[in-house]
């Protein structure tokens, strides 16, 4: 299992996965403008790799960039099909090589979110998880109903609620938050729970109105694309779906849990980076420094004073052993 960070990784991996397919390539694409994906895929088809693509019914740009998006996908020579209309949005970012490589990814393929977005992707061969996410690319490839599998595969609106309140609650030291907008009423209670319980919990990204009590700050980068979770940095989650409501209710959102302890070091490692840049992270460490030139000077005030205490027993001392 690895990860992929945006922007620090660029597209390199995934271009590259599409280079060494030998077999097949099934990938659902929400918004392309990279040129370098389009071109890898092209290539794919040219060398006998048969190249399945899913696209969303719908998205913010209408109809008119949904047609301009299919057609630049058939001009490849890839195949197309488009999700049902019974969820708001298919928003989810799987591709599956060879039926035996699954990413996960929390970006799109545009400029935007590779170049100037903090996201992640995890890449995994772990074959119970490769074939859930076949299940679910026929499932939604032919718009019939899906059923959840393995709890790691988390999918909305089958079980991701479920899932990632069971994952909030299962903190018992610490929860790193990656969210651009985190305002789910029943996630916030959760994590003023835990908070209560005393578990440390940060967030990156937006948090609404009644999440009093909770520690968020703003992405101090250029934008916040990411969803993802440290549990007690020996687990994480990362997908395309937030803790809001729309996302786990009401649209195609797909992400994983994995406990691969590289991977998650490397996020928990992202996160401090991101967080130290943080108004709140800078303004502690001022409040730590003058902390601690205040001990200091404390600590002299109290050997001078000590010292003056010292001298003056020692005169007493010897004024009365004169006497």
């Amino acid at each position: 299992m690895s990860l992929i960070v945006e922007p620090d990784d660029g597209i390199g991996p995934v271009v590259s996965a599409i280079q060494r397919a030998k077999k097949s390539i099934d990938i659902g694409i929400f918004r392309l403008d990279r040129g370098d994906i389009a071109r890898a895929l092209r290539a794919a088809v040219a060398r006998g790799v048969p190249v399945r693509t899913l696209i969303a019914h719908t998205n913010r740009g209408g109809d008119k960039r949904l047609r301009k998006l299919e057609q630049d996908l058939l001009k490849t020579g890839a195949s197309v099909r488009r999700t049902d209309d019974d969820l708001r949005r298919y928003h989810n970012k799987i591709m599956i090589v060879d039926r035996s490589t699954l990413y996960v990814l929390g970006f799109n393929y545009t400029a935007l979110d590779v170049n100037k977005s903090r996201s992640f992707g995890v890449v995994t061969r772990r074959r119970e998880l490769v074939q859930e996410a076949i299940k679910l690319f026929e499932a939604d490839s032919l718009r019939r109903p899906y059923t959840a599998g393995p709890k790691a595969f988390v999918v909305s609106p089958v079980n991701a609620r479920a899932r990632l309140a069971a994952f909030l609650r299962g903190a018992r030291k610490q929860l790193l938050v990656y969210d651009p907008k985190l305002t789910d009423p029943t996630m916030i209670r959760i994590l003023q729970e835990r908070v209560s319980a005393g578990v440390s919990v940060r967030i990156l990204g937006k948090l609404g109105k009644r999440g009093a009590g909770l520690t968020a700050e703003k992405f101090p980068g250029k934008r916040l694309h990411v969803r993802a979770i440290v549990r007690d940095g020996q687990q994480a989650f990362v997908g395309s779906q937030g803790l809001r409501k729309l996302e786990l209710d009401g649209r195609r959102e797909v992400g994983l849990i994995v406990k691969d302890a590289k991977v998650v070091a490397r996020m928990v490692a992202v996160f401090e980076g991101d967080w130290a840049e943080t108004d709140r992270a800078r303004q502690d460490v001022k409040d730590a420094k003058k902390e601690g030139k205040a001990k200091v000077e404390a600590a002299a005030e109290s050997k001078a004073e000590a010292r003056v205490e010292a001298r003056a027993e020692a005169a007493t001392a010897k004024a009365e052993a004169s006497i």
